[in-house]
């Protein structure tokens, strides 16, 4: 989950960025003409800055990822378990087919993530709490789910949806800011201050309601991955075990409330049309599913 929320934040905050300094130069006026907005210009224009926004988000991916936790990338292993760590991904990397990835360990509660815009560049990491809550067997299926979203090029993937939506993200909201400003701040010619505030409150507002598409998404490419990780070990037994192993570390009420931000435990209500993952339950039955149809 800690790819997607990383991913989500920055785009919104890019987002945000471009449309200040596009409206500082006067890049923005293209979009209207004597009437008022010239709507294919304007789509073209939210195009322009939709998928740069994401394309930058993408590329600010990996460095947000290692700032973000405090990741130490493993240069030289420093004890076995490193060595280890190193060595299981390079395995799995020559099994998907992709470059090898950095490797890197950050303090934290039970969770892994892998981020990067390129499938030959990327980046896979663990925490503490994943490294001593499972045996090996179990990391190493987490290990393949994180190297099946890259050689599955699910952050790409996500970039190219994540600019579609910008488009009508920043579309919409341009529209409810001329809208606005007429109807409310009485501007007759050109836009005034009522627009541009009331264009960057309904970007940040319809970015958090686009990011429902987005999370459903990569709800999807999580049985993806899972499956891709069976496929790398030869049995789904493994990402099963270690599945399970999330399930109970999330029900122990001692644990810290941030595990819960970070994918372990499902959400309900509401709050699960913005899950980045699916329930344990749904992921665990969906890999049993395989299972059966392999034995028969």
């Amino acid at each position: 989950m800690k790819r997607i929320v990383l991913f989500l934040a920055t785009n919104i905050a890019v987002l945000v960025v471009l449309s200040v300094v596009l409206r500082l130069f006067g890049l923005d006026r293209a979009v209207y003409d004597a009437t008022g907005i010239a709507y294919g210009p304007l789509l073209a224009f939210s195009a322009v800055v939709g998928f740069t926004g994401a394309i930058i988000s993408l590329l600010m991916s990996k460095a947000m990822a290692k700032w973000s936790t405090g990741a130490h990338v493993i240069e030289q292993p420093r004890d076995q378990v490193e060595a280890w760590l190193v060595e299981t991904v390079r395995r799995l990397a020559e099994r998907a087919g992709i470059g090898m990835p950095e490797v890197a360990i950050y303090e934290g509660p039970p969770n892994a993530f892998a981020t990067g815009a390129f499938k030959n560049s990327a980046l896979v990491a663990v925490s503490t709490g994943l490294l001593q809550s499972m045996n090996k067997e179990e990391v190493e299926a987490v290990l393949g789910h994180e190297v099946a979203h890259v050689a599955n090029g699910d952050m790409v993937t996500m970039t190219l949806i994540q600019g579609v939506v910008n488009t009508f993200v920043v579309f919409l909201s341009r529209i409810v800011g001329s809208i606005v400003d007429r109807a409310v701040f009485r501007t007759e010619r050109g836009t005034g201050p009522g627009y541009f505030v009331t264009v960057m409150v309904c970007q940040i507002v319809f970015g958090l309601i686009a990011s429902i598409i987005v999370a459903w998404f990569s709800r999807q490419r999580e049985f993806r991955a899972d499956r891709g990780a069976a496929g790398y070990l030869g049995t789904p037994t493994p990402m099963i075990n270690a599945l399970r192993r999330l399930g109970g570390v999330s029900e122990e009420a001692s644990l810290p409330e941030g595990i819960k931000t970070l994918g372990i435990t499902d959400k309900s209500g509401l709050m699960a049309l913005f899950s980045t993952h699916p329930p344990i339950e749904q992921r665990i039955a969906a890999l049993q599913g395989t299972r059966q149809g392999g034995a028969a």
